[in-house]
């Protein structure tokens, strides 16, 4: 069984005929329904759980139990065999500058497309910056009001997210979209109203914090403005709310996490694997944390953040604040660490409680992202998470608060780096993602809130959707609620690519029993984002492809 759709532009190269031995572009375009000839089978995660101990945890963490039970290394393994929907994020300019559908041909093309390979449905960035830039409280949903009927006629569903950050300057940002000129305007005015780091650089990614509850954007404060813009696309799609809008996604801070910028890439200020920095100067930030220290007679520890935290590209052993046994652990680290990952967890609060007052009584769902920082994590201060805004140590779960928090108003966790495993990064960044992984999944296990995943960076091969199905799985923790694949583009379509995203939908529709971890990436494709080098896959013999 074939469809066939009619179609004269599309996301693909139309002049790169070589890939597509699945599909063929031009006046007519063919999607052959695709019989995979192999399938994928997840080994345990028990196994998996043995090997990370045996051959990336060093001795100290296998003698430190209370680290391994504070980070759910080493809990009862359960069995899930629910259907996890798969999503497809829609590229960052579904919708132009003008406001407008993008390519809507080739919009209609991709999401039938989709639809015959068993995906769920499609997420897209409803920007600040496009919607509301012609002035405050002036809205303009035109192009996603085209693209809500288009999903609903293709019968998918729809998660949007509500993009107040800017689009640009980071990982997979292919075009730009910064905030809405009149709050630029406001910006220019008072510098202070974006995060600013201890050298004074400002961030105009995303709105600061400390000004939450101030009117500073012309005679509303932030949250305010926020709740306006949800209310006007509450009110404008009311009618697919629950139906085919099944998720509202509310961005909480730079790419939509709940995170402060701590490790900006644009202009180089920041390369992985650096530590990033405390994005704490902005005016705002700092009377709260003179305020903090007053109240316990410290008075000292208010007039700045740490000195000696280092630089962004720096490493944990470069800094004394960071070090094995740095300041971090000390009695003003400590203050320190807890106010500023209180102030992003009071944040959060704040602006999911005005959202779940919007939609509440809508059919839909509410969702949070968090970012997976997973560099430096098999360290003891684990200096990146701290950096932005995430209390977690050797000896502090830095993730239960914020799952408890979003549990509070019924908010599912989002979270990122489902795809990676340990075997695929640089040795000496630390990194440990499927241990990251593991711990929020635990989490959200123990604040009862469901889980939904994302891949950190675009892959294409069987190694990373086989890594996914297996993270699906509730073996440790929660299992997945759903899963939001980045991104459709034309390398989705080439033919190989095609066939494995096809199987993966299906054996996810399966609850992940389907699955079998291949060796290494077949596929070839450039895994690593110009900063992970590449792993010899012979290292890697968790699984075989068949």
């Amino acid at each position: 069984m074939a469809l066939t759709l009619r179609s004269s532009t599309s996301f693909i190269n139309l002049n790169d005929t070589r890939s597509f031995k699945t599909l063929e572009f031009s006046s007519m375009v063919c999607f052959t329904q695709i019989r995979p000839s192999c399938r994928l089978k997840a080994k345990s995660s028990m196994q998996e759980t043995q090997l990370l101990h045996e051959k990336t945890l060093n001795l100290e963490d296998r003698r430190s139990d209370e680290w391994e039970k504070l980070h759910g290394l080493t809990e009862a393994h359960g069995k899930s065999d629910s259907r996890v929907p798969v999503f497809v994020m829609l590229p960052l300019d579904t919708v132009s500058y003008r406001g407008h559908l993008n390519k809507p041909r080739a919009m209609n093309a991709s999401l039938m497309a989709l639809k015959s390979a068993g995906v769920e449905g499609v997420m897209v960035d409803a920007w600040w910056g496009l919607v509301e830039k012609e002035g405050p409280s002036k809205y303009n949903w035109e192009g996603y009001a085209e693209l809500v009927k288009m999903v609903q006629k293709h019968g998918l569903k729809l998660q949007v997210v509500m993009s107040f950050h800017q689009c640009g300057g980071n990982v997979g940002d292919s075009c730009s979209i910064p905030l809405p000129p009149w709050v630029l305007e406001e910006i220019s005015k008072n510098p202070d109203l974006v995060y600013t780091d201890r050298s004074g650089r400002r961030n105009p990614e995303y709105i600061s914090l400390g000004c939450d509850s101030l009117p500073v954007l012309g005679g509303r404060t932030p949250i305010q403005v926020y709740s306006d813009y949800m209310r006007s696309f509450r009110d404008t799609f009311k009618d697919y709310l629950g139906d085919v809008i099944v998720e509202i996604q509310v961005g909480m801070g730079p790419c939509g996490e709940l995170r402060y910028p701590s490790y900006p890439e644009s202009n180089g200020t920041w390369r992985f694997p650096g530590i990033g920095e405390f994005q704490c100067y902005d005016k705002y930030m700092r009377a709260s944390l003179q305020a903090s220290a007053e109240i316990l007679g410290k008075t000292d520890w208010g007039t700045s953040g740490p000195h000696d935290s280092g630089q962004y590209n720096q490493f944990p052993e470069d800094t004394a604040f960071f070090r094995r046994d740095g300041i971090w652990n000390n009695e003003y680290g400590q203050f320190f660490l807890k106010w500023y990952s209180g102030m992003l967890l009071e944040h959060g609060d704040r602006i999911l409680a005005a959202a779940k007052g919007i939609f509440q009584g809508t059919g839909a769902k509410l969702s949070g992202k968090v970012a997976g920082i997973h560099w430096h994590y098999r360290s003891r201060s684990h200096a990146p998470e701290l950096t932005a805004g995430y209390y977690n140590t050797r000896h502090q779960d830095g993730y239960l608060p914020i799952a408890r928090m979003m549990g509070k108003h019924g908010v599912v966790l989002n979270f990122t780096c489902m795809e990676m495993r340990d075997g695929e990064q640089p040795e000496n960044a630390n990194c440990s993602p499927e241990g990251l992984v593991r711990q929020v999944k635990m989490a959200t296990k123990a604040a009862k809130i469901e889980l939904a995943g994302e891949n950190a960076l675009e892959r294409y091969d069987a190694g990373a959707y086989a890594q996914v199905l297996t993270t699906s799985r509730s073996d440790s923790g929660n299992g997945l609620s759903a899963f939001t694949y980045l991104r459709l583009n034309k390398r989705l379509f080439d033919g190989e690519n095609w066939r494995h995203l096809v199987e993966f939908v299906k054996s996810m529709s399966e609850g992940g029993r389907s699955t079998r971890l291949p060796e290494s990436d077949t596929s070839k494709t450039d895994l690593y984002v110009g900063f992970i080098k590449e792993k010899n896959a012979s290292k890697t013999k968790e699984a075989a492809l068949v």
